[in-house]
């Protein structure tokens, strides 16, 4: 009896905790013992709400709903299933969905997202990088002319130094079918070398200044153009459009000697202005124009002056003493100088200064109640070149003073020298730079002798004596060396010499040809100044060079223009390369050891160390 009121009491199916799970096979032995079920519960008096009529009196109205609900249930449910096993299948059926779902959802997040990356990366411009490391322009067949040192300048505004140049090219003349001179101004992409701008001018070009120009606003940045002969022209730097001109009918006699020379604003239009130097027909006639950097007519007329001496033409420069106040340098041969204020003053013809000339410089003043003249005797004798560099104890500028056999330093303050170097056959202007740890400019030195040798200097800035030399075979004439600093304020000096005989040592190993005639362009770091880092090589003439640094990337670069052999009557092709340093360093430069005793270094310390250099910008020169 207990058994049978036991299995009574539970309905078909449903989860006990006796029985555990729903089981068919149960299922099916409770289906055959229903009927026995019945008569029971018909005997005993039924089960209500699971307790025996021994508990508790059956009502009839409850058995006939219970029937009724029994009735409901069996014809709501599918046939072998229980009513709440179908609600558990749907909720699991539901449950099975919701990792399908969330993974779409997921997806989808990450699709979208994807799309919104690459719509900005095409929608917004990321910073130019420097890609290309080397390239050539070939600018067509050279026709002579004055070759001035390139100008290197951004004038696009992507962040890299773009090359300003100018040159005279044969141009086919189209009715006569002949080749004819054209002078042509160009600024070519630092980047990649295309051009950029280029425009014709009437005469050969003496120089380009983009750099330190207050002409313009700063928006707006323009490059000065001098010629030759009596074309001077500001141009607008990103295009090359004209912004004014010279009139050549202010130099009716004369022809413009030198590029033009920046001074501050003297007229109160809050733009810089110039000062030219013009050359009459003889040389002891010469005069200076103030011109308006705003308009570029006249500040005044012509202030003259007739000087003697023979030689190379020196400046002008300005040069800004300790107390502020302003000098022209010039001279043949010779260095004098000149007080704006007195320029000022003749060209105007009035006693009243702007402020930036209200100040003079004692120091420099005694030396002119000497000669009681106008002109300040700076320097005589045979004078090639004449610097401005910064110096560590002071304000103002010290002069270096090169000729063929010496180099002078002279205090910017009171005009002593702080130094003299006796050297013979200097061919080249000195490239200042930092060899030693002492925070002072030095200077490398070039002196070319008889039997195509060349002797290269390091001259320390403190006191005039060298710590570096070696004599390097060289063929090429008055290549100049250059020097680029680095962020550990060291430079770094590069010099164009011939193939040197000891054996190289390849920081990349790779064959690498030899072939006769190479001028070769070397590399001296004063860490390692035990060896020479061969970069690259060219059989052509080089005509002028320039450095340019990588802001963004820290890189610097070589750009090197050339010109190929001629033959007779055949004009050479002139190339304008480019080199990056870091690039040529690493990939494609050798070891050169200087000397038999030379210390050993290993290819992979040196290539350690280079791949850490970092170029910066620094303006060596006032």
């Amino acid at each position: 009896m207990a058994t049978v009121l036991s299995r009574a009491l539970k309905l078909p199916g449903k989860k006990s905790p006796d029985l555990g799970e729903y089981d068919p096979l149960t299922q099916a032995d409770s289906d055959e013992s229903e009927d026995d079920l019945v008569l029971n519960l018909q005997k005993n008096g039924g089960v209500k709400n699971g307790k025996s009529t021994l508990e508790e009196v059956q009502d009839p109205d409850s058995e006939v709903e219970v029937e009724v609900t029994k009735q409901q249930l069996s014809e709501s449910a599918p046939d072998g299933y229980p009513a709440e096993a179908t609600g558990s299948l749907e909720q699991k059926a539901a449950s099975s969905l919701m990792p399908y779902l969330r993974t779409a959802v997921f997806l989808l997040t990450m699709v979208i997202s994807m799309i919104l990356v690459l719509v900005c990366a095409f929608l917004i411009p990321c910073p130019p990088r420097d890609l290309h490391n080397t390239w050539n322009r070939n600018l067509g067949q050279e026709a002579g002319g004055v070759l001035f040192p390139l100008e290197l300048s951004d004038v696009n505004g992507d962040g890299l130094p773009d090359i300003l140049l100018s040159f005279t090219a044969l141009m086919n003349a189209s009715v006569l079918g002949v080749s004819r001179p054209s002078v042509t101004v160009m600024a070519l992409s630092g980047m990649n070398g295309s051009t950029l701008w280029s425009s014709h001018i009437p005469e050969e070009t003496r120089s380009v200044q983009c750099k330190g120009l207050t002409l313009t606003a700063p928006a707006e940045p323009g490059c000065l153009v001098t010629g030759t002969s009596k074309f001077l022209s500001l141009l607008q730097a990103s295009s090359g459009k004209t912004i004014w001109t010279l009139n050549p009918a202010h130099l009716p006699s004369g022809t413009l000697a030198a590029p033009a020379v920046m001074l501050p604003d003297l007229d109160g239009d809050k733009v810089g202005d110039l000062v030219v130097l013009a050359i009459g027909e003889t040389q002891p006639d010469l005069c200076f124009i103030l011109v308006s950097g705003k308009t570029g007519n006249p500040l005044g007329g012509p202030v003259k002056y007739s000087i003697n001496g023979e030689g190379k033409l020196i400046g002008p420069q300005a040069h800004i003493t300790s107390q502020g106040a302003i000098y022209i340098l010039f001279g043949f041969g010779n260095v004098q100088a000149v007080a704006l204020r007195d320029l000022f003053a003749q060209a105007r013809n009035r006693d009243s200064f702007p402020p930036v000339l209200q100040r003079e410089e004692p120091e420099w003043e005694k030396r002119r109640s000497v000669n009681l003249s106008e002109l300040i005797d700076i320097y005589s004798g045979g004078v090639e070149f004449l610097q401005m560099v910064t110096a560590s104890d002071t304000n103002c500028s010290d002069l270096l003073i090169t000729t063929k056999h010496n180099l002078t330093l002279l205090r910017g303050e009171d005009l002593e020298p702080r130094w003299n170097l006796e050297l013979q056959d200097i061919h080249s202007q000195p490239a200042p730079g930092y060899f030693n740890a002492d925070q002072t400019l030095d200077f490398m030195v070039q002196a070319q002798r008889n039997d195509n040798m060349k002797k290269m200097l390091v001259v320390d800035g403190k006191s005039g004596l060298p710590v570096w030399s070696y004599d390097l075979p060289c063929h090429m004439q008055e290549s100049d060396a250059l020097s680029v600093m680095t962020l550990e304020k060291k430079s770094v000096f590069l010099f164009w010499a011939d193939e040197m005989q000891p054996a190289l040592q390849n920081l990349e190993p790779g064959p690498r040809n030899k072939r006769p005639g190479l001028h070769h362009l070397y590399l001296l770091h004063p860490t390692f100044s035990s060896i020479l880092l061969d970069l690259t090589n060219v059989t052509d003439t080089v005509t002028a060079s320039a450095i340019g640094i990588n802001d963004l990337q820290k890189d610097a670069f070589y750009i090197t223009m050339t010109t190929s052999p001629t033959s007779e009557n055949q004009p050479g092709l002139l190339l304008v390369s480019k080199l990056g340093l870091r690039w040529a360093m690493l990939t494609q430069s050798r070891m050169v050891p200087l000397g038999e005793h030379t210390p050993k270094i290993s290819r992979g310390e040196v290539r350690r160390f280079l791949s850490r250099l970092k170029f910066i910008d620094f303006p060596h020169k006032f």
